[in-house]
């Protein structure tokens, strides 16, 4: 990602509130062109009413929002054929095929994409017969996905884009996902599947009760929450001394009987320390040998454990 790339969206001090229920609390952060940007968090966190006040849905209770340079509540009509957004649900014509639906959409713009080669895209070119009513909830999912991409978007805001669909499906989605990346389209998602994040997201935002508790790069991000990792390894049962702690590794240390030996696990800071000392320890020889860095999902319970609760 070009750090000298333009700030697309601009979020300011957004704030929400709902009858004095805190909905989203003072958040601010940049999505830059050609990124995509993921706000991860569970349900009730406020990633839907950010996304539908970005794009001009809500209005603000404070704070400022600006996507292509425009205020989505008052200058709608500038960035509404560059600006496309999947949301979670919404009502279609049942009676209408896909490939009708789709064409529909298509007719709304301009320039648009070829209804074949997008169908073939979200995986639903074999369905293009199929009446909007006798879609599976997954196809659904698939037939809005592009209809937000029929008109050639420079913004895409998805809204948990994932919820439904199988692994197969998911898996296709991240690689549409990545098509429009490599189109420059800018990108902004909102879910709450930690591998969906690591996978599609270059930054990402984690919000907990309507609150940004930490943001930036996945990789980063847990580098910097999960400095732990889980060095596993197995000894022969006929090696093994009378104490463990004799083994000279230090740590959180457990260990289980296997039919291969006794498999022991250390919880660590310095693995590399752990591998280090395993090698000279003198009649001892362990294989068999795992380490576990933390992940996304680490990062996430650490985050929202110790974010205080209002």
């Amino acid at each position: 990602m070009n750090g000298n790339a333009t700030d697309v969206i601009v979020v300011n001090d957004l704030r929400k509130v709902y009858d004095e229920q805190v909905a989203v609390a003072d958040i601010t952060f940049t999505v830059r062109q050609g990124e995509v940007f993921g706000l991860l968090g569970p349900n009730g966190s406020g990633k839907t009413t950010t996304l539908e006040t970005i794009v001009g849905l809500r209005r603000p209770t404070s704070g400022t929002v600006t996507v292509l340079g425009f205020d989505p509540m008052r200058h709608r009509h500038r960035i509404t054929e560059r600006v496309a957004v999947q949301p979670q649900s919404a009502t279609l014509f049942p009676t209408l095929t896909v490939w009708e639906t789709v064409q529909l959409f298509a007719s709304f713009y301009p320039a648009s994409r070829e209804p074949s080669e997008l169908l073939e895209e979200v995986g639903l070119d074999d369905a293009r017969k199929v009446r909007v009513k006798h879609l599976s909830g997954g196809q659904e999912r698939r037939l809005l996905i592009g209809i937000a991409l029929v008109g050639n978007p420079e913004v895409l805001v998805l809204d948990e884009p994932s919820a439904g669909l199988d692994p197969v499906a998911r898996r296709r989605l991240w690689d549409v996902i990545e098509r429009q990346r490599q189109r420059g389209t800018t990108i902004l998602l909102s879910t709450h599947h930690m591998d969906e994040a690591t996978q599609v997201c270059d930054r990402l935002a984690i919000l907990v009760r309507g609150e940004i508790a930490a943001e930036g790069e996945p990789d980063a991000l847990i580098r910097e929450h999960t400095a732990k990792a889980t060095v596993s390894f197995t000894i022969r049962s006929s090696q093994m001394p009378s104490d463990i702690r004799q083994l000279g590794i230090t740590g959180e240390i457990t260990s289980s009987e296997t039919s291969q030996g006794t498999r022991i696990s250390v919880v660590t800071d310095d693995p590399d320390a752990v591998l280090r000392r395993l090698t000279f320890v003198p009649g001892v020889h362990a294989f068999d040998y795992n380490i576990k860095h933390g992940s996304l999902e680490d990062v996430f319970v650490d985050i929202s454990s110790n974010t205080t609760k209002p």
